[in-house]
């Protein structure tokens, strides 16, 4: 039997339960892993609260990223075998497999061997941060030297993965933050440069960073009524990533600075990414060589037991963290 977290019923922190249950083996593609460590990620807490893009099928399982050992293959599994050390990507539905618990059952494809000078725990922090961030600034905005990027809620995870990715790629990172609280921590994980939002004019600050040229790209995780300060922010022909809905307010469309500007707004997720096979091994690479060289470097904001899973789900919604929130499995 496997201690597995399940929900029965949308709601708060308080739904999570563990449960034994016993899992079996793995079907063909799939792969069976006993799990070190998992990572939570906020799509996750939305999921569980009825918010995201699916809406759960109960009993509902939970989450996208772990780490462990391979424990079983299922038929038709290439590469991988019994004993090796892996990590999950988020490349799959949470109504069909989730990671919370001491074992998880996942697609092959939705599984990578990670450098070995990672501990469980870093490995259960690289894939939704890194993959969520390369996407937009690499895949599709193609950032090179010198091209500014602004990044909202910047101590996330994934606001610290792009920090960490802009900085590889020679550009300038700007990232904000609502209150001072923060700033001294974004700048000593890497931000070149942080606009505390409540204290300064963001627009105003962006363009004296650029020297009057804008940024290129925002990469959004927040919308509501910011995103007319980050459209006042862009470039000539500058893009907006919008990849979440953190804000309770509505999201205004910033017309007048939308045509003066030629800007782009795009909606954007992970799976952009990961449900093309070519752009997927290229961001695994990406990745990967990034974590060999130094150059990403994920970071630990608290950790967890599994026995308290709630408790994690309450600070994952505190938002007092900077950086990755893990659980670990003993």
């Amino acid at each position: 039997m496997s201690r597995i977290v399940r929900f029965h019923k949308t709601g708060g922190p308080e739904v999570l339960e563990i449960e034994n249950i016993d899992l079996g083996a793995p079907g063909p593609g799939e792969v069976k892993i006993r799990v070190h460590a998992l990572g939570l990620n906020r799509a996750e807490s939305m999921f569980r609260s009825g918010a995201y893009l699916e809406t759960p099928s109960f009993p509902a399982r939970l989450g996208y990223e772990a780490a462990g050992e391979i424990q079983a293959v299922g038929s038709g599994v290439q590469g991988l075998s019994v004993g090796d050390a892996v990590s999950t990507i988020p490349a799959f539905s949470m109504n069909q497999y989730g990671v919370y618990g001491d074992t998880a059952i996942v697609p092959a494809h939705a599984v990578a061997k990670h450098p070995g000078n990672l501990s469980w725990s870093e490995a259960a922090a690289i894939w939704m941060q890194y993959l969520t961030a390369y996407g937009a600034l690499v895949d599709q905005a193609t950032i090179t030297a010198r091209d500014a990027v602004i990044i909202p809620a910047a101590s996330s995870s994934v606001g610290l993965a792009a920090i960490q990715i802009v900085n590889h790629l020679g550009g300038i990172s700007i990232a904000t933050t609502r209150t001072h609280a923060k700033r001294a921590e974004l700048l000593k994980a890497g931000a070149q440069h942080v606009i505390v939002t409540s204290e300064q004019d963001l627009a105003r600050e962006v363009m004296t960073i650029t020297s009057g040229r804008g940024a290129k790209v925002s990469f959004d995780p927040v919308a509501g009524p910011t995103l007319n300060d980050l459209a006042a922010a862009s470039a000539e022909q500058g893009t907006i990533f919008l990849y979440g809905a953190l804000s309770p307010e509505p999201t205004p469309f910033p017309l007048f600075p939308a045509l003066a500007k030629n800007l782009t707004l795009r909606g954007y997720t992970l799976f952009s990414i990961t449900k093309r096979p070519d752009a997927l091994e290229k961001g695994k690479k990406f990745v990967l060589d990034g974590l060999a060289s130094g150059a990403l470097k994920p970071i630990i904001a608290k950790t967890f037991p599994l026995e308290q899973i709630v408790e994690a789900h309450r600070y994952l919604e505190s938002n007092e963290q900077i950086g990755k929130i893990i659980v670990t499995v003993s």
